[in-house]
């Protein structure tokens, strides 16, 4: 069932690309549910905070009516940056898995570690590099179609 959800957050992924957008896709659910999706929309927005995990965490708190989502797991393509962990953390989040570590904005095994923080609140059961290949695939094919297609300085 683990690889079902993985595969709903490539797919949310893959339609963020479609659309320009950085392709990372998040997945939430609860009792064997999808209950929120969500693909990265910064750019759609102008708005740096619209990550997949963050409009993931705000719908499924929508759709459930709770400021909080005990219970509930996040299945998301790439480790989140330090913002999403602490919104993962304060939306009490019972699991995250994710796909493809970010040695430079991840902050769950890399960077600052914010689960291990003594100031974090909650933190999730957490499960790496599942889907690991795919969601690197996916974010290496978009930058290097973005880089051979930027002209010449």
């Amino acid at each position: 069932m683990t690889r079902r959800f993985m595969d709903e957050a490539l797919e949310e992924a893959r339609a963020a690309a479609l659309r320009g957008e950085v392709p990372v896709g998040a997945v939430i659910v609860r009792n064997g549910d999808v209950v929120a999706r969500a693909g990265n929309e910064t750019r759609a927005r102008n708005d740096p905070t619209a990550h997949a995990e963050i409009l993931a965490i705000r719908r499924a708190c929508s759709a459930l009516a709770a400021e909080r989502l005990t219970g509930c797991d996040l299945y998301v393509t790439l480790e989140p940056c330090a913002m999403c962990a602490g919104a993962i953390s304060f939306a009490r989040l019972r699991r995250l898995y994710f796909g493809a570590a970010d040695a430079k904005g991840g902050a769950v095994e890399s960077g600052g570690r914010f689960f291990a923080q003594p100031t974090c609140h909650h933190a999730p059961e957490v499960y790496s590099a599942l889907s690991e290949t795919e969601s690197a695939a996916l974010l290496k094919t978009f930058f290097a179609a973005r880089r051979s297609s930027d002209p010449e300085p």
